[in-house]
């Protein structure tokens, strides 16, 4: 077992001292890397006023303001901890504003650890039992789940339940049953029937969000949801969250509404100073964006020939600073279905095989590689060099 000691940069360290080329990047918050120096330095600075208030401050309204003007249907939003904490906030929100239960999620998206979004979740917390772990009967009766990219399998549920739903909740492009990009006219799919039965459409960009730039998935794909989730890629790694959206949905929340959401360290002032140090270093340097989306392009690139070589016909899709494949023959994945049907016992050595070659993966195939500004043409290169003895055995 992997137990880490230390991190630098695009490296992991271990307990006796061996660096890894590490491509979990914490599940994906560290866009610039491990103690990258302008986020990292003179923390003093953020924590002399303190570490938590309570109270609504300039620099939160201010934060606020900035993530608005990339996020434009962002028009009112709340700070919390993490994407947990974002998306049963956003549930809720959505419940109170409609006055229904049904949420409709996706097999495969992983909206954290709160009950509802469990069922059938993707990264390494998919629960098919679900008194089992802990989720009650009458959480999973207010849930139905449906197949990504799959319009039909949301038709079904809408011509029995539709007069019930109070959200659609959906990764607008996921990263957590591998990657999956929404098929030409889903989301739009989704868009159009939420607005019909009344209902509100949550994006979650916990992932998305900066790592695909600055305006996310919903600007890239020009599909704008009521609510959106983002997560602690906005500081770097430091615990803050965000949700908000239309601010008549928004309108529901105390104290001017019913329903209450809080937490004494939503917007902390370090947390907010964390994540103001990370949007200037975005603003002031989208050449770091050019520079990463390069190197995972090299990466998948010298993937996709070194799986060739084998005569293995994976397909490696690049998008950002994200690489990923799955141990299965074909096209990119679709939906669940497809991602489950990949051997994760072939995964799984090739996992043991790249930890010995120095290169740190994550240990589920649901989740994905990530780059960040730190990693280098070296780095890449190093890693293909570990690919190629790892895939050895095939040969």
């Amino acid at each position: 077992m992997f137990v880490q000691a230390g991190a630098r940069g695009a490296y992991a360290y271990d307990e006796d001292g061996r660096e890894y080329v590490d491509y979990v990047m914490a599940y994906g918050p560290l866009l610039l890397g491990h103690t990258y120096p302008a986020l990292t330095g003179n923390l003093d600075e953020l924590a002399r006023e303190g570490f938590v208030w309570g109270s609504t401050h300039p620099s939160e309204i201010r934060l606020a303001e900035r993530i608005r003007s990339h996020l434009p249907s962002m028009e009112r939003m709340r700070f919390v901890t993490t994407g947990t904490e974002a998306m049963m906030s956003a549930v809720r929100v959505a419940r109170a504003y409609t006055g229904r239960s049904l949420i409709l999620k996706f097999a495969g998206n992983y909206h954290g650890h709160s009950d509802f979004a469990l069922l059938d979740a993707g990264a390494s917390a998919h629960t098919g039992d679900a008194r089992a772990g802990g989720i009650p009967d009458g959480v999973v009766a207010d849930v139905a789940v449906c197949r990504y990219n799959d319009l039909a399998s949301v038709d079904e549920v809408l011509r029995e339940r539709g007069a019930d739903l109070a959200a659609i909740a959906v990764e607008p492009i996921v990263g957590n049953m591998g990657y999956v990009a929404p098929l030409p006219g889903f989301l739009e799919g989704l868009r159009e029937r939420t607005r019909r039965c009344g209902a509100v459409l949550i994006f979650d960009e916990v992932i998305t969000w900066l790592r695909l730039g600055l305006g996310g998935a919903q600007v890239r794909l020009g599909v704008a949801p009521d609510l959106t989730t983002l997560g602690k890629i906005m500081g770097g790694g430091a615990p803050i969250a965000a949700f908000g959206g239309n601010a008549e949905v928004m309108s529901v929340l105390a104290p001017d509404g019913p329903a209450f959401t809080g937490g004494t360290h939503g917007g902390n002032p370090f947390c907010v100073g964390m994540a103001h140090r990370v949007l200037d270093v975005l603003e002031r340097r989208p050449e770091l964006y050019d520079g990463m989306r390069v190197l995972a392009r090299r990466l998948a690139d010298g993937l996709s020939r070194a799986f060739a070589a084998k005569g293995l016909s994976y397909a490696v899709v690049a998008d950002e600073s994200i690489v990923d494949f799955k141990f299965r023959p074909g096209a990119p994945a679709r939906d669940y279905d497809e991602a489950r049907s990949a051997d994760r016992a072939a995964y799984a050595a090739y996992y043991h095989a790249m930890l010995a070659g120095g290169i740190l993966l994550p240990p589920s195939q649901n989740e994905v590689m990530f780059l960040s500004a730190a990693h280098t043409g070296s780095d890449v290169d190093r890693t293909l060099e570990a690919v190629e003895d790892a895939l050895a055995p095939h040969g």
